[in-house]
């Protein structure tokens, strides 16, 4: 089966380059407080939080084709998002913003690369000044990690996997740490994985792809890339399309892969890769192409 990562690549190969756009963070200053993936009480976020202050800037050329301020009609009914503003790049492209302070344009205003378009602060179900920011395609109907498509910030920081579990068919619960010997079987593999930050204040992040194999093969691949709805369930790529009440069910671990182990002794790895954005301070400066730092984790079990 073909990766989605793959297909999708390719698919913003032919939005970002062939279409000519240059994509680039909407505040030159900005932290990143949570991520496209992160769980927000079992569900993933479908954007990056940012703290920040000041300006924001549309990522590339577009249409507004919607916005919501303060003055708005339907400002009257509370919305999660607060002030937004959806911008139409083309080739089924959106970018949102939300969360902000106010907005400085109006609805259907051709906007060029830079120009400015809100003021971060709070609104909606803001915790922190800043803003949200999202993307859609509406080609394929599914939401993308904005590091996959804006150039990203080379990070020292590797990941960190926390913890690695295994269930059972009886839903027994295994951890690794502490257990090496299981029995033969299928297994699901739980892993707890993230980023994390300069300071131990900062919640961490989510990592971009966790990676499992079995003696050397890799068995799985849970991809935080898209998220599309499907049937009135939110879906995500693990070798194959998965509901993400699913994968999100062990929180703060996620379910990682599907395994089966044969008598004998059996290698399993974790792989970890993540390709973050800490800070936008240098992002016009960055090339695309960044190599995802990555972080390992291995474990010599024997399968009775």
């Amino acid at each position: 089966m073909e990766r989605l990562c793959g297909s999708l690549l390719i698919v913003l190969f032919f939005v970002c380059g062939a279409s000519g756009f240059a994509f680039d963070w909407p505040s030159d200053q900005a932290v990143m407080v949570s991520n496209f993936g992160k769980s927000d009480g079992g569900r993933p976020m479908l954007g990056d939080t940012f703290r920040s202050e000041g300006a924001l800037t549309t990522i590339e050329k577009g249409e507004i084709i919607y916005s919501r301020g303060v003055s708005a009609p339907a400002s009257r009914f509370p919305s999660p998002l607060g002030n937004m503003l959806v911008v139409d790049h083309g080739d089924g492209l959106l970018s949102i913003y939300s969360r902000m302070a106010h907005l400085r344009t109006k609805p259907e205003s051709l906007m060029d690369p830079g120009t400015a378009i809100a003021v971060s602060g709070l609104s909606g179900w803001s915790k922190t000044e800043g803003f949200y920011l999202s993307i859609f395609d509406r080609k394929e109907r599914r939401w993308v990690n904005p590091s996959l498509i804006i150039p990203v910030i080379p990070d020292t920081r590797s990941p960190l996997i926390r913890s690695v579990k295994l269930k059972d068919n009886a839903n027994q619960i295994i951890d690794l740490a502490t257990t090496r010997t299981v029995r033969q079987g299928a297994y699901t593999i739980l892993v707890h994985a993230d980023v994390p930050r300069i300071k131990p204040s900062e919640p961490p992040l989510m990592p971009l792809r966790i990676i499992c194999s079995v003696n050397g093969i890799e068995a799985d691949y849970l991809a935080f890339e898209t998220f599309s709805a499907h049937d009135g369930a939110l879906m995500m790529f693990r070798n194959g399309l998965v509901p993400t009440s699913q994968i999100y069910t062990y929180n703060p671990a996620v379910e990682t892969g599907s395994v089966f182990f044969n008598r004998g002794q059996v290698t399993l790895e974790i792989i970890v890769q993540s390709s973050m954005v800490l800070s936008t301070s240098a992002a016009s400066a960055t090339a695309n192409g960044t190599v995802p730092n990555s972080h390992s984790a291995v474990y010599r079990l024997i399968v009775e």
